[in-house]
This record gives C-alpha cells, structure tokens and sequence, in this order.
C-alpha cells in the first residue's frame, strides 16, 4: 500500500480531528492490518448507510428529525470515506481534487 519511507494516512483522526499517520515498511504490521480493517468497516458502514438514505427518501413518512440524523450520519461517513480515499490513492490531505486537470 505504501512505499518504504512513505507515511501512511489512517482512517482515524487524533487529538483535534488532526490527521494521524503510521509509517512502517511492513504492510502485514499489526497497526497496518488494524486500519485495512477499520477502512473495510468503515466503507461497509457508508454502503449500507446510503442504502438506508436511498429508502428514507422514497418514503415520505420520513420525519425531518430523522433527515437530519441521517445529515449528520451521511456527513461521517463521508468524512471516513474520503480519509480512506486519500490514503488509498496516496494524495496530499491538503490537495483539492477539482483543482486537477482533466
């Protein structure tokens, strides 16, 4: 996943919803293995959460309290996912994908 002397960014955030980064030459380590598991999770928690969405808003019994916890829920999940993004596809957290040219 990552190259030797190449930081890892973890799908966890630290103190100040800092970002938190491993490095190790060993992707079999235990840390690395612990965050290939935390980003499984945490990808399978998007799908099944937009799947959920996708249900609440064909149902117009959907109350707006339950709307906005899904918000709230939609919006950490996305923050997961593009952590794990970022670090699958070894960008620079400060980069802005829509500054890249097509």
């Amino acid at each position: 996943m990552t190259t030797p002397n190449e930081l890892r960014l973890l799908p966890w955030s630290g103190p100040g919803d800092k970002p938190c980064y491993l490095s190790t030459d060993d992707p079999d380590s235990y840390m690395s293995r612990l965050a290939d598991n935390i980003e499984a999770i945490q990808l399978g928690a998007a799908r099944e959460l937009l799947e959920g969405t996708s249900e609440a808003l064909d149902n117009q019994d959907t109350s707006l309290d339950e709307m906005q916890c899904l918000v709230k829920e939609l919006t950490g999940a996305l923050r997961d996912t593009l952590r794990v993004a970022t670090s699958r596809g070894h960008l620079r957290p400060t980069s802005d994908p829509r500054e890249s040219a097509y």
